[in-house]
C-alpha cells in the first residue's frame, strides 16, 4: 500500500520563513485533521463533532486540548512514571488561547459536542508551538462541514529594537519589550493577550493592527486548503433548538418593562438577582394551575427571559447611560484597601472594589523554593510566580471542588505577567504571591493585580513601580450604531456585554492585557476609546493604592527571611561545600542560615538566607575566610601570629599569613621586631617573592622621612631605598643571612588561598 498523497498549502511570512498546512495523510478518521509545520516544529490538530446535541444541552460543549509530546524535543519526561501526565500550566494557557477565539465563532444555536485536540509532535528549539496552535485548530475545522464562522488564526507579535515582527524565534523573546498573542478572523479581532514593558496605548493598537494584517494571509491560506479538500461546503444541517414564538412574544410583552425598571434601580448583585427572579416567577405563576403546561413552557421562558434581561440592561446603558449599580459608564466602584493584615505572612493586603475582594499574601523564599518548570521547550527555575484561587463561596455558591481550574490558571497568569516586569533583576528572593478571591462581582483578576502590588510593597520587595488593573466592557447596538464603553465592569456586564478587556499598568504605561470580544466587526476607534478610558480608570485606582502605601517598605519584616547574594571564583566552590557537603552543612548549622551555591559561567553564585542579619553576616565572614584571595596593593588589618628575629608573620585572613620583614616595618633601621603575638598591625600586600611567598610592608604606609642634607664635597653612592648608609654598621663578609632565613612552615600561606 502506497502512502496517500497529502494536500498542502503554503504561508510565507514577511521575513521569508514558511508555514506549511498539510492534510490527507494522518488521522483520517477524524472529521478534520491538519499538520502545521514551521521549520522543524510540527503540530497535529484534529476535530470531531457529534451530529446531534445531547438531550437538555443548551450551550456549546466545546473542548480544546493541547498537549506537548516530550519526544517532540527528544526528551523523556522527568516524572516518576516517565510519561506525559496532567497538563502543565503552559499547556493549559495554550488551550485557553485557542478556546477563547474558537468558541464565539460557532453558531449560537449549535450545541453538538465538539472536541479539538492539538499535539506538539516535533520541536526544533526555534519556532514556538503556541504561535501555531490557533492556526492548526482552525485549519482542522475549516476543511470540515462543521458549522463555523471562521476561519481564524492567532499570531504572536513582538517588538525588538522598535521593530514589530510575527512569530519570533524562541531565543528572541527575551529581547522584546512587547509580547502579545492576537486572534482574529479576516474581518474582526477576537482576542488579545500579552505582556509589555510599559508601552503606550497607541503602540498597543499599532501592534494589534500589524498582527491582523498577517492573520488575514493565514485565513486566506486556510480557505485555499479547504477548497482543495472540497468537503467544507455545504455545512451540515442541524436543529439543536426548538422554539415557541407565541411564548417568546408573550414573555417580551409582559416582562420587558418590569425588567427595565429593576435594572434601572441601583441595587447589589444579590438583591438585583432576587428581583429579576421575582419577575420571572410572576410570569410563570399564570401556568401554576396547569402542571403539564407549566412543565412545557418553563424551558422556553428561561431562554426568552434571559434575552429580555440582556436587552433591557443594554438599552438602559445605551440610552440612559445608567448601569445596574447606578454608576455612569466611566465611574469606578468604591475602593478600600489595607496592608499587613496577616501577621504570619511576609506581606499581605486586602483590596476591595465594589463587591469584588482579594486577600493576597506574599511569601519570600530562597532559590531552593523556586518553581521548577520542565517542558519540551525549556527547563528553568521560576523565581516569581502568582497563584489565584476562586472558591465557590466568593459568588455565594456551593459546588464541588475539583482542583485548580483552567480559569484560575489563566487569571493567575495574567496577574503574574502584569507584575513580573516590576520585580527588579537584582531581587535575591524567590517570591510566591497567592490571591484568594473572597468576593466576586466582576474583575477579580484585576483586584489580584492591585492586591498583589500592595502585598509586595508591604513585604519590602523593592518593586520598580506600583501596578493597577481595570476591566473594561462594551455595549453596542448594530441597528442604531450606538456604543458605550464601560469602566470597571460588573459580572452581569461581562456576561451580557460585548467585550471583556482587562488592562494593567503603571503610571507610565501598559504592562499586560487580556481582551475577549463577543461581536463581529469591532472597529479600532472603539478599541482606542476603550484603551484611553481604561488609562483614566487605571490611574484613578493607582492613586487609591498609593494612599494605602506609597512605596515599598525599606526592609523586609523582622520574621521574614533576609537574603544576601555574593559571588566567588568558581575554583572555590568545592572548598566552600567541603567533602560530602561537610563544610557548608556545618556552616548552615552554626549560623542558622540556608546557603545555596550554583555555578554560573566562571563564578560561583551564593545565596544566603536567614531571619537574623547578624547570623547572615557570620556566614558571609566564614565564606570570605575560605575564599579569601589577597589583592596586590590592598591594605589589610592583620594580626601578628609569630615573631622572629628577621620579622613577624602577620595573618591578614584566617589561614592566610605573610612575612613582614624587619626592614619593612619602619623607614629607620630596627635591631628588634617591635611586636608580640596578638598585636594588630596595618600592612600592605606587596605581592609574592620568587618562592611564591607573600610579602607585606608597613613602612610604605608611613610618611617617608626627608633625606639628610649633603655636605659640601661629600660623595654619596647609591643606597637601598629607605635606608641611611651612615646608620647601617658593616657586617663581616660571609656573615650575611639571606632574607627569609629561618622561616617555618607555619608561615606559609594556606595552599587553598594562594593566588
Amino acid at each position: 500500500m502506497s502512502a496517500p498523497q497529502a494536500i498542502t498549502e503554503l504561508i510565507t511570512l514577511a521575513d521569508g520563513r514558511e508555514i506549511t498546512l498539510e492534510t490527507g495523510k494522518l488521522a483520517k478518521q477524524a472529521d478534520g485533521s491538519v499538520v502545521v509545520k514551521m521549520g522543524g516544529t510540527m503540530l497535529l490538530a484534529t476535530v470531531v463533532a457529534n451530529k446531534e446535541a445531547n438531550p437538555g444541552v443548551d450551550f456549546l460543549p466545546l473542548t480544546v486540548d493541547y498537549r506537548e509530546k516530550f519526544y517532540a524535543g527528544g526528551k523523556i519526561p522527568g516524572n516518576f512514571f516517565r510519561r506525559e501526565a496532567r497538563p502543565s500550566d503552559q499547556e493549559i494557557l495554550t488551550m485557553r488561547l485557542v478556546d477563547r477565539v474558537l468558541r464565539p465563532l460557532f453558531p449560537e444555536d449549535f450545541h453538538a459536542e465538539v472536541q479539538v485536540m492539538i499535539s506538539l509532535i516535533s520541536y526544533d528549539g526555534q519556532s514556538i508551538p503556541d504561535d501555531l496552535a490557533g492556526l492548526a485548530a482552525s485549519s482542522a475545522i475549516a476543511i470540515t462541514d462543521i458549522p463555523f464562522n471562521g476561519p481564524m488564526s492567532e499570531v504572536r507579535v513582538v517588538r525588538i529594537d522598535g521593530q514589530l515582527s510575527i512569530n519570533p524565534k524562541f531565543e528572541d523573546l527575551a529581547k522584546s519589550d512587547l509580547d502579545i498573542m492576537v486572534g482574529a478572523t479576516k474581518d474582526s479581532i477576537v482576542m488579545v493577550e500579552g505582556e509589555m514593558k510599559e508601552i503606550t496605548e497607541a503602540e498597543m493598537l499599532e501592534a494589534i493592527t500589524f498582527a491582523h494584517e498577517e492573520i488575514k494571509k493565514q485565513v486566506e491560506a486556510q480557505e485555499r486548503l479547504a477548497a482543495k479538500v472540497g468537503k467544507s461546503f455545504p455545512k451540515r444541517e442541524y436543529n439543536h433548538e426548538n422554539h415557541d414564538e407565541a411564548i417568546r412574544e408573550k414573555v417580551w410583552k409582559e416582562t420587558y418593562d418590569k425588567v427595565y425598571e429593576v435594572a434601572k434601580t441601583p441595587s447589589s448583585k444579590e438583591e438585583r438577582g432576587e428581583k429579576f427572579k421575582a419577575v420571572r416567577d410572576e410570569f410563570l405563576a399564570q401556568y401554576v394551575e396547569n402542571a403539564e403546561e407549566l412543565e412545557r413552557v418553563t424551558p422556553f421562558v428561561k431562554v426568552y427571559y434571559h434575552d429580555v434581561e440582556k436587552e433591557a440592561m443594554r438599552q438602559m446603558i445605551l440610552n440612559d447611560k445608567i448601569r445596574l449599580d447606578g454608576r455612569d459608564p466611566e465611574t469606578i466602584r468604591p475602593i478600600w484597601s489595607e496592608i499587613d493584615y496577616l501577621p504570619g505572612a511576609h506581606g499581605s493586603a486586602i483590596f476591595t472594589r465594589g463587591e469584588t475582594q482579594s486577600l493576597t499574601a506574599v511569601t519570600l523564599g530562597s532559590v531552593k523554593d523556586a518553581n521548577m518548570v520542565d517542558s519540551v521547550m525549556a527547563n528553568y527555575d521560576e523565581r516569581f510566580f502568582l497563584h489565584y484561587n476562586f472558591p465557590p463561596f466568593s459568588t455565594g455558591e456551593a459546588r464541588p471542588l475539583r482542583g485548580t481550574s483552567r480559569r484560575e490558571v489563566g487569571h493567575g497568569n495574567l496577574a503574574q505577567r502584569a507584575l513580573a516586569n516590576m520585580i527588579p533583576e537584582e531581587n535575591p528572593y524567590t517570591i510566591r504571591v497567592v490571591s484568594d478571591i473572597l468576593e466576586s462581582n466582576g474583575s477579580s483578576s484585576m483586584a489580584t493585580v492591585c492586591a498583589g502590588t500592595l502585598a509586595l510593597m508591604d513585604a519590602g520587595v523593592q518593586i520598580k513601580k506600583p501596578v493597577s488593573g481595570i476591566a473594561m466592557g462594551l455595549v453596542t447596538d448594530v441597528k442604531s450604531g450606538k456604543f458605550t464603553v464601560l469602566s470597571d465592569i460588573l459580572g452581569d456586564e461581562d456576561h451580557l456585554g460585548d467585550m471583556d478587556f482587562k488592562v494593567t499598568g503603571t503610571a507610565d504605561g501598559i504592562t499586560a492585557c487580556q481582551m475577549d470580544i463577543k461581536i463581529q466587526g469591532l472597529s479600532m476607534d472603539i478599541m482606542e476609546k476603550a484603551l484611553l478610558q481604561a488609562k483614566e480608570g487605571r490611574l484613578h485606582i493607582l492613586n487609591k493604592i498609593t494612599e494605602t502605601i506609597a512605596e515599598p517598605r525599606e526592609d523586609v519584616k523582622p520574621h521574614a527571611p533576609k537574603m544576601v547574594m555574593m559571588e566567588i571564583p568558581k575554583d572555590f566552590i568545592g572548598a566552600v561545600i567541603g567533602p560530602g557537603g561537610k563544610i557548608i552543612q556545618q556552616m548552615q548549622k552554626d549560623t542558622d542560615t540556608v546557603i545555596a551555591i550554583e555555578e554560573v559561567g566562571e563564578i560561583g553564585r551564593i545565596e544566603i538566607s536567614g531571619v537574623s542579619r547578624e547570623k547572615i553576616n557570620e556566614a558571609i565572614a566564614k565564606i570570605n575566610e575560605i575564599t579569601f584571595v589577597p589583592v596586590v596593593g590592598e591594605v589589610y588589618q592583620g594580626k601578628v601570629v609569630k615573631v622572629m628575629d628577621f620579622g613577624a608573620f602577620v595573618a591578614i585572613a584566617k589561614g592566610t599569613e605573610g612575612l613582614l620583614h624587619i626592614s619593612e616595618i619602619e623607614w629607620a633601621r630596627l635591631d628588634k621586631v617591635p611586636y608580640k603575638e596578638g598585636d594588630e598591625v596595618e600592612v600592605k600586600f606587596m605581592g609574592y617573592d620568587d618562592r611564591k611567598k607573600m610579602k607585606l610592608s608597613r613602612k610604605v604606609l608611613l610618611p617617608r622621612p626627608p633625606r639628610p642634607e649633603k655636605k659640601e664635597g661629600e660623595q654619596r653612592g647609591p643606597r637601598p631605598e629607605g635606608q641611611n648608609r651612615s646608620d647601617r654598621p658593616a657586617r663581616p663578609e660571609g656573615n650575611r643571612r639571606p632574607e627569609g632565613e629561618g622561616e617555618k612552615p607555619a608561615g606559609e600561606q594556606n595552599p587553598s588561598n594562594e593566588a
